[in-house]
C-alpha cells in the first residue's frame, strides 16, 4: 500500500509516493520559492500523478533535517496534519539518511554536508552493510575544512552530498578520496524519504504524531540573538 513522503529540509521541495517496491511518482522543485508557497501543491500533484488517493495511504514519511529551520517546520506540520487526519502512522527521517539512500551500495561512505550557517556545516557519515544502512559518524556541527578532512582520512571513498556540496563544489578539487555527488543525486528527495520511511514503518519503528519534532543540533538565529539579547539586559 501507498505511503507519502514530504520533503522540505533545504531549498528542494519535493514529494513522492511510493510502495515497497515501486515509485509512483515524485515531483521535486528547486526554486527560490517558499516552502509555504508550493508544498501543499506538490503534495497534491504528487498523489494525482500517482492516482492514489489519501484514503488509500497506509503512512507518511518526512525528513526532519537537520536543515532549513522554516522548510522543516512547514514539511513536518503538513506532515503531521496528514498523519492525524487520516490516522495513519508517520516516520520521521534524519535528511543524512535521506542522503545515503541515493548510493545504497558498500564500499563506500554517504557523507553529508548541510548548512549550518556561519560557515559551518551539520556532517555525518553513513554506510552501507549487507543492505542495511549504518552511521559511521554521528551528525555534528563543525567547519567545512574540518569535515573534508574527515573525509580525507577515510578507508573507503566518500561521497559526499548537500546543499553546502551543491555550493561549494570546490571545496572538493583538492581531495583524492572525496568526490561529489551527481548533481540528480546531490540534495535529498522525497523518493528516498518515502523507500527510508518504507523500510522503518515495515519493522514497526513509527513515530508520535504528537510528538514527532524537527532535528535542530542547535538553536536558531533568532533564538541566539534573544538569548544574546536577554544576557545583556541582565547586565544592564
Amino acid at each position: 500500500m501507498p505511503v507519502l513522503a514530504i520533503d522540505a529540509a533545504t531549498m528542494v521541495s519535493s514529494a513522492a509516493v511510493a510502495t515497497k517496491d515501486r515509485l509512483l511518482a515524485e515531483v521535486v522543485m528547486q526554486l527560490k520559492k517558499p516552502q509555504s508557497e508550493v508544498l501543499m501543491g506538490h503534495i497534491m500533484d504528487a498523489l494525482a500523478i500517482a492516482h492514489v488517493d489519501k484514503s488509500e495511504l497506509t503512512g507518511i514519511a518526512v525528513n526532519i533535517g537537520p536543515g532549513s529551520f522554516t522548510g522543516l517546520r512547514i514539511g513536518l506540520a503538513a506532515a503531521k496534519m496528514m498523519a492525524y487526519a487520516l490516522d495513519i502512522p508517520i516516520a520521521g527521517i534524519r535528511i543524512d539518511e535521506v542522503l545515503a539512500y541515493h548510493y545504497p551500495v558498500e564500499n563506500i561512505y554517504s557523507a553529508a554536508f548541510v548548512d549550518a550557517q556561519k560557515g559551518n556545516v551539520y556532517f555525518s557519515l553513513q554506510k552501507w552493510d549487507k543492505g542495511c544502512l549504518q552511521t559511521v559518524r554521528e551528525m555534528t556541527v563543525l567547519e567545512m575544512a574540518e569535515a573534508v578532512d574527515i573525509c580525507e582520512g577515510m578507508d573507503r571513498p566518500v561521497v559526499a552530498m548537500g546543499d553546502v556540496v551543491q555550493r561549494r563544489p570546490d571545496e572538493f578539487a583538492r581531495c583524492l578520496n572525496t568526490r561529489p555527488a551527481l548533481p540528480h543525486h546531490i540534495m535529498p528527495r522525497a523518493a528516498n524519504t518515502a523507500f527510508a520511511g518504507i523500510h522503518r514503518l515495515a519493522s514497526g519503528r513509527c513515530d508520535n504524531v504528537m510528538t514527532l519534532e524537527p532535528l535542530y543540533i542547535r538553536r536558531s538565529e533568532a533564538e541566539e540573538l534573544w538569548e544574546k539579547r536577554r544576557k545583556e539586559q541582565g547586565k544592564n
